[in-house]
């Protein structure tokens, strides 16, 4: 991976009461709040060390702009498909803005000593600046990385043990910005889009949680012949409580008020047996929504409704409560490597599929378009 540095442009702390609201505010507002000086520019190119502390543990990884060229040429693989409207309105905010307000999360396979020289200049050096979210209980910890040698080292480090990176959040970010690019070198278009704002995390930082359906209505099933159609395909069992899955090929569901446990059969998932990744996701959408539940397009359809994991089984409890034709299911989360083979295999996840852990946030760090 060729990483770059940038100048940056950052928040002005000093002028922030409230860093929730305000940061929740940049994704429509960055313009008016640039324009009023709430944002300052380094005096050089730089990169960022950059942590995520949260309640329960550390997110340790680097901010930089990557050569969309690496993007391009298949270095930066893909897991979702994306919307051409998507891209046309992330395109619009970009030549809005003139900038980018929001780095694309990139996950890499762990390497060793990529992670031991970003401790060891967190160990050797002052931050640059924090800013508490206060809603999340996350603080956000910026190293800023100046020295030529420094840099020229972690760029060395990711050229050698870093050759492929993966979207983990922020698709249309990066298609839209490689449109953009195409565009102008083909004369279409003024500026200079040949990098891209991204936060670069390794495996072992990255969480993936469980993102959970909702469906409103049975299509014309009972619950309890709902259940008989279920019985065909999973072995059930009623639960004494609320529960999320415990491994790969389990979920959990709520109907009629009753948690159940459900087990893919043994013979039916040995037709899949010769697949290098099953998912439940990819089985639930096919086999129970499409052919029981008759959702063609689940993209589309509007009886379906997606709860990430971080709301917990609550979140999910509140979507169904008092509605017996509704149904909860909870799964098991996809697992980092399931993602990265099939972003090897140039296959994509279903929608809605992955719910990744740190999340970005709008404005703590921007990169401008000259």
């Amino acid at each position: 991976m060729h990483i770059k540095p940038f100048q940056a442009v950052y928040p002005s702390l000093g002028h922030i009461g409230a860093p929730d609201v305000f940061f929740d505010a940049i994704k429509e507002d960055y313009n008016e709040y640039n324009d009023s000086g709430y944002f300052e520019k380094s005096f050089q190119e730089v990169l960022y060390v950059y942590r995520i502390r949260g309640a329960t543990r550390d997110y340790n990884g680097l901010l930089a702009c990557v050569d969309i060229r690496d993007y391009l040429e298949g270095h930066i693989r893909q897991h979702e498909h994306t919307l051409e409207a998507k891209e046309q309105k992330q395109m619009q905010l970009m030549l809005r803005r003139k900038a980018a307000v929001k780095p694309v999360l990139l996950a890499y396979q762990r390497a060793e000593p990529v992670s031991g020289w970003i401790n060891r200049f967190m160990a050797n050096q002052e931050p640059s600046f924090e800013i508490l979210f206060s809603a999340e209980q996350e603080l956000h910890t910026f190293w800023e990385v100046k020295e030529i040698w420094d840099i020229q080292a972690i760029q060395a480090l990711f050229e050698q043990h870093v050759p492929n990176t993966y979207i983990a959040d922020g698709h249309h970010r990066t298609t839209t910005t490689a449109k953009m690019y195409t565009l102008t070198q083909q004369g279409l278009l003024k500026g200079d889009y040949s990098l891209l704002l991204c936060a670069l995390f390794p495996s072992s930082d990255i969480e993936i949680l469980d993102f959970n359906r909702v469906v409103q209505g049975l299509n014309d099933y009972t619950p309890s012949s709902f259940m008989a159609k279920l019985s065909g395909l999973f072995d059930i069992e009623l639960l004494p409580k609320p529960e999320k899955p415990s491994r790969k090929h389990e979920l959990t569901m709520l109907l009629g008020g009753e948690w159940y446990r459900l087990r893919w059969k043994a013979h039916f998932l040995q037709e899949y047996a010769d697949d290098p990744v099953v998912l439940d996701t990819s089985l639930l959408n096919e086999k129970v929504l499409g052919e029981i539940l008759g959702i063609s397009d689940i993209r589309s359809d509007q009886r379906i409704l997606y709860v990430e994991g971080p709301k917990g089984l609550d979140g999910l409890s509140q979507k169904v409560m008092g509605r017996p034709d509704c149904v909860a299911f909870c799964l098991f989360p996809v697992q980092l490597d399931e993602m990265i083979t099939l972003a090897d295999n140039g296959k994509m996840l279903p929608p809605k599929s992955t719910w990744f852990e740190p999340r970005m946030k709008n404005g703590v760090m921007v990169q401008v378009f000259d």
